[in-house]
């Protein structure tokens, strides 16, 4: 029997509900979390209404949500998880609690600056997943001057256990500032690319996202998107 086009996978429906990106929805599925109509769904090809009514996580029926879009500018000392038992700072704290979101990429505890926060799945994988190769801009501060032979390194790159890590522009701000411009997302990235060139990372701010840029906003503070903005 064909798919109803107007079914989604369940991965999608999860995210549409703001549980998690599609990637994460996967894996919830496969662990067993997910029902319809009672019976457990561990099938990430599986299709559902997107206006289903008997889906549920952990027995707790689910349906679409509104979707919201907050543009914090995280401070350092706050973590990028849903929750963390070590470190109750996390960057949900900073946010209204309703609806529920989820942070959208990675920012270290350590780092701050632009991060977003939805319950808009489809919209967090488009800015996370490789194959978009959406740009982040950052500014970061060495403890060392910056040379040109430092530049042209990390331009031409480094290889790490997950593939070769390489920054699309860099550019010398002096004083030991430097903007650098991803669009890989490999944990840690700059932090290690710098490290390889025995440079210590004094301050690393996320200053912008794709069309997102972190502007004026004061630190630890956040601002609601319109939808035309992360269109």
């Amino acid at each position: 029997m064909g798919r109803n086009r107007r079914e989604i996978r369940l991965a999608s429906f999860l995210a549409k509900c703001g549980v998690a990106s599609r990637r994460k929805s996967e894996v919830i599925i496969e662990s067993g979390r997910v029902k319809i109509a009672g019976g457990v769904v561990t099938d990430v090809a599986t299709n559902v209404s997107p206006d289903a009514t008997d889906v549920s996580l952990d027995n707790k029926l689910l349906q679409p949500d509104f979707k919201v879009y907050y543009l914090l500018n995280k401070p350092r000392g706050y973590v990028c998880t849903v929750t963390d038992r070590y470190n109750p700072q996390t960057v949900l704290s900073l946010v209204p609690k309703l609806p529920k979101v989820f942070p959208v990429g990675r920012l270290d505890k350590e780092s701050q600056g632009l991060l977003l926060l939805t319950n808009d799945g489809d919209l967090a994988f488009k800015l996370t997943h490789p194959k978009f190769e959406i740009k982040k801009t950052y500014i970061v501060r060495i403890d060392r001057p910056f040379t040109e032979e430092m530049a042209g390194q990390l331009l031409k790159g480094m290889k790490f256990n997950e593939g070769w890590a390489r920054a699309d522009a860099v550019e010398n701000k002096g004083n030991g500032y430097i903007q650098i411009v991803l669009h890989q997302g490999f944990k840690r990235q700059i932090r290690r690319m710098l490290d390889e060139l025995g440079c210590n990372v004094l301050t690393l701010i996320r200053q912008s996202e794709g069309k997102l840029d972190l502007g004026n906003l004061p630190l630890g503070q956040y601002r609601i998107l319109s939808k035309e903005e992360i269109k």
